[in-house]
């Protein structure tokens, strides 16, 4: 299979086959409105903004599996990133990244690009610490570790990259920038 013959559900309960972003950059992300990385909506609209008209389309798919970080209706996250974050691309309907409600997605882009670590940061050390805590063997294993994790697909639907929350932004936009 590829990343096309996959869909993720809108608030409305609509399917959107990522058929019709073949040919575009995505960047497909789990987010939440309670979380420290949640200030990441503001550079993922500055992406949107700088680069959409040059192809990138940027999936949301707010997910509550990490510390219910996303307690709020469909409704309600819209209205927050909106409002908070003047946020212009789409958001998808809240769903799971992990275990057997996940996304069908998640498992293809999991197996695509599995996890590389957090890196060496205050942040990522952090992050490791936390995740050992919660499974012994997270470093072996593609689960999504936290919120805004993000995968970059190229023009021709192959996952490309897999950036934990921990990465720098800067390093996303690169990787995106490269690919248009």
């Amino acid at each position: 299979m590829s990343i096309y013959d996959y869909s993720v559900p809108t608030p409305a309960g609509e399917e959107v086959s990522l058929s019709a972003f073949e040919g575009k950059v995505m960047l497909i992300v789990n987010t939440a409105t309670g979380c420290g990385f949640t200030p990441h909506y503001k550079d993922l609209e500055a992406f949107y903004e700088a680069y959409h008209e040059k192809g990138l389309e940027i999936i949301d798919i707010p997910c509550n599996q990490f510390a219910g970080q996303t307690p709020g209706t469909d409704e309600e996250i819209h209205e927050f990133c909106t409002l908070k974050y003047h946020t212009a691309f789409p958001q998808m309907k809240k769903s799971d990244v992990n275990g057997e409600n996940a996304l069908p997605l998640y498992a293809f882009l999991k197996a695509q690009q599995g996890f590389q670590g957090f890196g060496k940061s205050p942040m990522g050390l952090a992050m490791a610490a936390m995740a050992r805590k919660n499974d012994k063997d997270y470093k072996n294993n593609p689960d999504i570790k936290w919120n805004f994790t993000k995968f970059v697909v190229d023009r021709a639907g192959k996952v490309v990259a897999r950036f934990e929350p921990t990465a720098p932004m800067k390093d996303v936009e690169a990787c995106i920038v490269s690919l248009l």
